[in-house]
């Protein structure tokens, strides 16, 4: 699914991390613990360097357990990465972030030293959630909806800790398409940007192959159809939503099984593991060296043209 949602906004916070970045000592990038690797931003992985970063798994409430401890497993990884799963229900936890931030940080950094924390999250991760129960207080507007904040901000969080906060940033490309949806179906995007009945068929044919129980156990479904369009069908004639004729409106069924994915009431999902993007990115790599060369054909081929 390709991504055509990218607010001016964003494109001004991408100029200003640049800027900012090389003057911070810690980053803490806010993902949605039910998609870690695409609710990841590329553009800081490119940006950050050896920098310590702090990645916290955030709604961990709403994601599969199990899944959620094989990420961090999988993201610490590598070199200077710790990971933190929360949730906004867990805000003693949330408080120790300062504490952490610092034991990242080399010797030489003195306890009275002031830490600059680059705080980032593509929109509707719960950045600003987590940023005003650290502050004590709101300092960063909150909504349900991507989008929110817009312009950037210094807080103190105690430990002699200040967070450089960004807007939720998504980026131009997003080369896979399966992130793509995945982004749609957990809200990173305004809903006034998707086709909704596509985002919904994908969701229901990766809870029709991973999380089956789900399905019967919310609506109902005595059998599991084989095609994901078949899955919303059932899903839309449980919950009612029949045109005259009784065919099934699509669009409305669409939204109750994306507003359902979203709010926690079909259980614990997760909607990626680490071996599926392990093969994602291969596959994106492949689409990525074909593009290459066909670009590098039709300058050729442009080339003995004009000569």
């Amino acid at each position: 699914m390709q991504i055509q949602w990218y607010p001016g906004h964003m494109h001004k916070a991408g100029k200003e991390i640049k800027e900012i970045l090389p003057k911070t000592d810690i980053v803490i990038e806010v993902l949605d613990a039910r998609i870690p690797f695409s609710s990841a931003n590329p553009f800081l992985a490119q940006l950050r360097g050896d920098k310590p970063c702090l990645k916290i798994l955030n709604k961990s409430d709403l994601a599969d357990p199990e899944l959620t401890a094989a990420w961090q497993s999988y993201l610490e990884r590598e070199h200077g990465v710790r990971t933190l799963a929360l949730t906004s229900r867990e805000p003693d936890k949330m408080r120790k972030i300062a504490e952490l931030c610092r034991k990242m940080l080399p010797e030489q950094v003195q306890n009275d030293r002031i830490v600059h924390a680059l705080i980032m999250g593509i929109p509707n991760v719960g950045k600003s959630t987590l940023i005003n129960i650290l502050a004590g207080r709101t300092v960063a507007k909150t909504g349900n909806e991507p989008a929110v904040t817009k312009t950037q901000q210094r807080i103190a969080i105690g430990n002699n800790v200040v967070l450089l906060d960004t807007p939720g940033m998504l980026w131009p490309n997003i080369e896979n398409k399966n992130s793509g949806y995945r982004l749609a179906a957990t809200g990173a995007i305004k809903d006034t940007a998707l086709h909704h009945e596509a985002i919904a068929a994908f969701v229901a044919g990766y809870l029709g192959q991973h999380y089956p129980a789900c399905l019967h156990e919310r609506f109902q479904l005595q059998e599991i159809p084989e095609s994901a369009d078949e899955v919303l069908e059932a899903i839309g004639r449980k919950r009612g939503c029949l045109r005259s004729g009784g065919r099934v409106e699509l669009d409305k069924a669409a939204k109750i099984l994306l507003n359902e994915l979203r709010s926690g009431s079909l259980g614990r999902i997760s909607l990626e593991t680490p071996t599926m993007m392990e093969k994602e990115l291969a596959e994106v790599a492949v689409i990525r060296e074909q593009k290459a060369e066909k670009n590098r054909l039709r300058k050729q081929k442009r080339g003995s043209s004009e000569g």
